[in-house]
């Protein structure tokens, strides 16, 4: 049996400029971090030859085309893992279309444990990249690479991602106390809508040419966060924050409702330096920055929303049990 535990994420700028149609013009810059929220892919032997696939729904099927879960079968095709087996995939999160980059955690998560299965230990650039394969080449998703390459990462990461469509990745060197100082203040609330984020996706994608000036903005954004946490201006991100949630909302229709807005302005007028609607938008969480001194205000003004407690993850994708009797064949 192998457990792999693949955390979520959160994004602070950047978002948007990890897509193909940006990149490849000019090379795009993420902020981004794991959190202490995961993923779990549970892969177990079974003594028949069929497939088990447990998740919010049970498949049980003889061959590896036969699956549903487009995720799980583009994974067992890339790993080569093919019959006699039972997967079991468990989230923090109860549903899709979170912002918090479920999709990519579930095929990071996927390979790792499909490879451990057979006893291959990949490392965390094969598994983002196979996910961005899995997801963006052959399943058509309209989606970006920041959410694969951090959850294969983790940590407190820049991105950038080149024209050639490599990925540099750099860990930000914020430790001990200041890591835990930047970490306590950040919040995260439940909006109350979960949404499918391919149809705003699509539109962001389709809109590029049209918001080449905000998506280099955003860009620009995330090298001043980067900045700001190298040298420990924090509440400085969350002005970052407030502005390139601004940038964000004239991507595409949809990102925002009022709703949302009401409840954004609602933690801003607590307390709250800044925020933004963490992934495409439209629903799933609201990422706030707000100093400790002014969080149980933040708490009060937002007590109709569900509080997501978290905490900064350092670690990325990674077996967490590892029981083989002999190798897979």
């Amino acid at each position: 049996m192998i457990v792999v535990q693949t955390p979520l994420r959160i994004s602070f700028a950047g978002g948007g400029t990890d897509f193909k149609e940006f990149w490849a013009r000019e090379e795009g810059w993420v902020v981004s971090s794991a959190i202490d929220k995961y993923i779990y892919v549970i892969v177990k032997e079974r003594f028949d030859d069929r497939i088990y696939i447990n998740y919010s729904e049970k498949e049980i099927v003889d061959s590896v085309d036969d699956i549903k879960h487009e995720l799980v079968r583009e994974a067992m095709r890339k790993t080569g893992v093919s019959y006699g087996v039972e997967i079991t995939t468990l989230a923090d999160i109860p549903s899709e279309g979170s912002g918090l980059g479920s999709s990519s955690s579930v095929t990071v998560g996927l390979l790792n444990a499909l490879y451990a299965f057979k006893g291959i230990q990949q490392p965390a650039e094969v598994l983002a990249q196979q996910a961005c394969e899995i997801e963006i080449d052959i399943l058509g998703k309209p989606i970006g690479k920041q959410d694969q390459y951090i959850a294969a990462y983790g940590g407190l990461r820049f991105f950038k991602f080149l024209k050639d469509g490599k990925v540099e990745v750099e860990k930000l060197p914020v430790y001990n106390e200041n890591y835990r100082r930047f970490g306590s203040n950040l919040m995260l609330f439940y909006t109350g809508r979960t949404r499918s984020a391919d149809n705003i996706l699509k539109k962001q994608k389709q809109n590029t040419d049209d918001n080449i000036e905000y998506l280099r903005k955003i860009k620009y954004q995330a090298a001043e966060i980067k900045e700001y946490l190298l040298t420990n201006q924090f509440d400085k991100v969350g002005n970052v924050l407030r502005e390139t949630w601004e940038y964000k909302k004239k991507l595409a229709d949809g990102i925002t409702l009022p709703e949302i807005e009401a409840m954004y302005q609602k933690a801003l007028d607590a307390g709250a330096l800044g925020g933004k609607i963490s992934g495409a938008g439209g629903g799933g969480f609201l990422l706030l920055y707000c100093s400790r001194d002014k969080q149980n205000r933040v708490k009060e003004a937002l007590k109709n929303y569900r509080e997501f407690p978290f905490l900064l993850e350092q670690d990325g994708s990674k077996v967490i049990f590892n029981y083989r009797r002999y190798v897979w064949k």
